[in-house]
C-alpha cells in the first residue's frame, strides 16, 4: 500500500526558518519507516490556505519549508518521495463550482506571493498539485441546478464549456479541470494533479440532502471504476492521477455537521458500511443491492436536538458539563428547567439536558451552533415535548 505522510500545520515556520528542523522531522518520521512503508508523498499542511488567521506566519513559508524538506531527501538519497501541499478548492476565486471551468482562477491574495511559488517548486521537482475535491458539497448546495447522477458519474446530462468547446459529463472533473485553468493562467498548465481527498458521506444531519450509504457507495464505487478504465479529464485526456479516498473509517467523535462523522468506507468499530474495490476491477453489476436513499430530497419538517440515545449509559460528569455550557449561551436558555417552571420536572439530568441542549441549537444553529455536544446530542424528527413542557422546533 502506497501512503502518504504529513507535517503538521503548526511547525511548518519552523521547518522553513531552519534545515535543521526540516532534517530531524524527516530523520524522526519517515526515515525509520522508508522504505519497508512505501511513503510516496510527503504533505507539508493540510488546506493551509483556507486558513486566513495564517495568512501572515504561514503563507509565505510553505515553499521554504518545502524546499529545506526537498534537501533533507536529497542529501539522504531518498528520491521516490514527491513534497507537496494539499489545497483546497477555495483557493479559485469562485470557489468549488467555477463554471465555466476555463474561466477559473486563484485568488488575488494567494496567486502571484503563494501559488506561482509552488506552482514552480512543483513543477522542478516533478510533484503534483494535491486538491482536495468534494462534489458532494457542490450538488448539495446546488441541487436545483445540478443533477445528483451528474455528480454521481452517472449522467444527469452534459456541460460543454464555452470558452474550450470541451464537453463535461461529470460534476469532478469540472473541478478538476478549473484547477488545471488557475494553473495554466500562472504559467504552470502542465504541472501534474492529483486527488488528496474526495468522498461522499455517508450519513448526516437531516437537513444535509443526500448524505446516505447509497449515493456515497455509488459516488466510491464510480470513482474508483473510471480512475481505473479511463484516467485523466477533458483538458488532460488518459493523464493517471493519484485518488485519496476520504475517509477509511466513520469519524465518529468528530465534531461539526453530522456529515462530518459519517465519510467512512467502514464503521468505527471496523465493519463496512458498503462493498467497494478501489482497484476499480470489480463491475458494477456485481455488487449486492444497495439501501435505498431516503434523502435525496430535502427534509421540510420539524426539527429537534436532543441527549443521545435517550439518557441510557449517561455520563452524568460528561452531560452536566454539557448541560452547563449550553445554559451559558443564547439568552435565557434554559429558564423553563429552573426549578417550579414547566420543564423543571422530571427533574434528572438526562431530562434537562435534552431540553437544554434544544434550546441552545434552536437559538444559535443559524450562526453555526450544531447538535454536538461531545457526541452526546443527536437530531431527532419525534417532538420531545411533554406535558405542559414544550421544546422549540425549527423548520428545516
Amino acid at each position: 500500500m502506497r501512503v502518504s505522510i504529513m507535517v503538521p500545520n503548526e511547525i511548518i515556520p519552523d521547518i522553513a526558518a531552519s534545515a535543521a528542523a526540516a532534517d530531524r522531522w524527516v530523520a524522526e518520521n519517515l526515515v525509520p519507516y522508508y522504505p519497508e512503508t512505501r511513503v510516496k508523498y510527503l504533505l507539508v499542511g493540510n488546506e493551509l490556505l483556507s486558513d486566513y488567521s495564517i495568512a501572515n506566519s504561514t503563507w509565505p513559508r510553505i515553499v521554504p519549508a518545502m524546499e529545506n524538506l526537498h534537501r533533507s531527501l536529497r542529501a539522504r538519497r531518498i528520491s521516490s518521495v514527491k513534497i507537496s501541499t494539499t489545497l483546497a478548492m477555495d483557493t479559485l476565486t469562485s470557489g468549488a463550482f467555477p463554471r465555466p471551468p476555463s474561466a477559473a482562477a486563484f485568488r488575488p491574495d494567494i496567486a502571484r506571493a503563494v501559488m506561482r511559488p509552488l506552482l514552480r517548486f512543483l513543477k522542478g521537482t516533478n510533484s503534483y498539485y494535491f486538491v482536495d475535491a468534494y462534489p458532494y458539497f457542490v450538488w448539495s448546495e446546488n441541487n436545483k441546478t445540478v443533477p445528483l447522477e451528474y455528480a454521481l458519474f452517472q449522467g444527469g446530462g452534459r456541460y460543454v464549456d464555452p470558452g474550450t468547446g470541451l464537453t463535461y459529463t461529470n460534476l469532478l472533473d469540472e473541478m478538476l479541470d478549473a484547477v488545471v485553468a488557475s494553473m495554466a493562467k500562472l504559467g504552470y498548465g502542465e504541472v501534474k494533479l492529483a486527488i488528496a481527498e474526495t468522498g461522499w458521506p455517508n450519513g448526516g444531519d437531516y437537513e444535509q440532502i443526500g448524505g446516505n450509504a447509497h449515493n456515497a457507495a455509488i459516488y466510491n464505487r464510480n470513482l474508483a471504476a473510471r480512475m481505473a478504465e479511463n484516467p485523466g479529464t477533458p483538458a488532460r485526456p488518459g493523464a493517471k492521477m493519484p485518488v485519496f479516498v476520504f475517509s477509511l473509517y466513520n469519524e465518529d467523535l468528530k465534531p461539526g455537521p453530522g456529515t462530518e462523522r459519517h465519510w467512512g468506507l467502514y464503521y468505527a468499530n471496523g465493519t463496512a458500511i458498503y462493498p467497494i474495490d478501489l482497484t476499480g476491477a470489480r463491475p458494477l453489476w456485481s455488487y449486492p443491492p444497495l439501501p435505498a436513499p431516503e434523502n435525496n430530497t430535502p427534509y421540510k419538517g420539524p426539527v429537534w436536538c436532543v441527549l443521545a440515545d435517550h439518557g441510557k449509559n449517561l455520563n452524568e460528569t460528561a452531560v452536566g458539563n454539557a448541560l452547563a455550557y449550553a445554559c451559558g449561551q443564547g439568552n435565557g436558555t434554559c429558564d423553563a428547567i429552573q426549578p417550579g417552571r414547566e420543564c423543571f420536572l422530571p427533574n434528572t439530568t438526562a431530562a434537562h439536558a435534552s431540553y437544554a441542549f434544544n434550546s441552545y441549537w434552536q437559538q444559535l444553529r443559524k450562526t453555526g451552533a450544531t447538535c454536538y455536544f461531545n457526541n452526546l446530542a443527536e437530531e431527532t424528527t419525534k417532538d420531545p415535548s411533554h406535558g405542559s413542557c414544550k421544546f422549540h422546533s425549527s423548520l428545516v
